[in-house]
């Protein structure tokens, strides 16, 4: 799985022009899930995540995470985070899963995010959709991780 997270002061997805998920502090969350992610992958990710310390506490250093701020999650599904880019200039996307396969490892890291933060602290887009995705980046601090990598 690879994840792009990024801290924002606010953030919204529509789709269709309709608002389908919406947050204020928190972490926007970009999943890409891959053909070879498991169910491994998404408990050290959604842990991972949610105890990363990138927001600020009272002396202005980065020492707190979107559990001690009480955040609130916004995630986005995205496969183009698997796209490479190797050959040629149309990117391939041979690496990221089927619907078929991505759907239910959605669903179950958006369930362990659910547990760690609780369910009324997580806004989602649509699977699949094309969606228009507006945030106010906080800082701004945008953080890549790969559960391949453990980084």
């Amino acid at each position: 799985m690879r994840l792009l997270v990024q801290r924002v002061k606010r953030a919204h997805v529509d789709v269709g022009g309709e608002t389908v998920g919406a947050i204020e502090q928190g972490l926007l969350l970009f999943l890409g899930i891959g053909h070879d992610d498991t169910e491994e992958d998404i408990q050290w990710l959604s842990h991972k995540v949610c105890g990363l310390r990138i927001f600020n506490d009272e002396a202005g250093k980065m020492n707190l995470s979107a559990k001690d701020i009480d955040g609130a999650v916004l995630l986005v599904s995205q496969f183009t985070l698997h796209a490479s880019v190797k050959k040629g200039f149309r990117p391939s996307f041979v690496h990221a899963a089927h619907p078929d396969m991505a759907i239910p490892l959605y669903d179950k890291f958006k369930k362990a995010l659910q547990a760690q933060l609780g369910s009324n602290k997580i806004a989602e887009g649509v699977f699949g959709a094309m969606m228009d995705v507006h945030l106010v980046n906080d800082g701004p601090v945008t953080i890549w991780v790969d559960t391949k990598r453990r980084e």
